[in-house]
């Protein structure tokens, strides 16, 4: 379907229904309305998650929505209402394929044991996100490090002379 053929039928949920679902970024493309009905979003983010750009401010607030979203794109989180930017079950799903999630997530979150683990074991130069207190754990360092070397920069000042990160960095 053509992006003209869409924007004559935004407002036909039948039609969209059948053009998010051969491409789901048409939903750039639909009225606000359908932009704002669940079934159509749904339709989309099952086919590409990245369709969750399109989708109303009102949906980005959706968990169900969201949860499926992250999990076929995992960077879509940064689409998440601020509320859901402090869901652990979905900045976790995130963090487990794209560390930089971390960056989005709520204060609270970024002091979360489980989650900064797994963001840091994706990308651990996102150590940089994590709680002070999290920054000071040797183990998360030490994941960190060895994931990233940059990631030395920003972790405790009292862990970059501990001997172990030292080794880590072949100091």
């Amino acid at each position: 379907m053509e992006i003209q053929d869409v924007i004559n039928h935004k407002d036909d949920k039948e039609y969209i229904l059948k053009a998010v679902e051969e491409n789901a970024k048409l939903l750039e493309y639909v009225s606000e309305n359908l932009k704002n009905d669940k079934e159509v979003v749904m339709k989309a983010i099952i086919k590409d998650g990245e369709a969750l750009e399109f989708a109303s401010k009102n949906l980005k607030s959706d968990k169900e929505i969201l949860l499926i979203a992250v999990k076929n794109a995992p960077w879509t989180i940064c689409y998440a209402s601020e509320k859901l930017k402090g869901d652990k079950e979905l900045i976790l799903e995130s963090c487990k394929k794209y560390g930089q999630a971390l960056y989005y997530a709520s204060e609270e979150l970024r002091d979360d044991e489980e989650i900064v683990e797994q963001a840091i074991k994706n990308k651990g130069i996102i150590i940089k996100y994590a709680s002070a207190r999290l920054k000071d754990k040797l183990e998360f360092a030490k994941i960190a490090v060895e994931q990233d070397k940059q990631s030395y920069h920003f972790i405790s000042d009292n862990l970059k002379q501990n001997e172990e990160i030292k080794q880590l960095l072949g100091k």
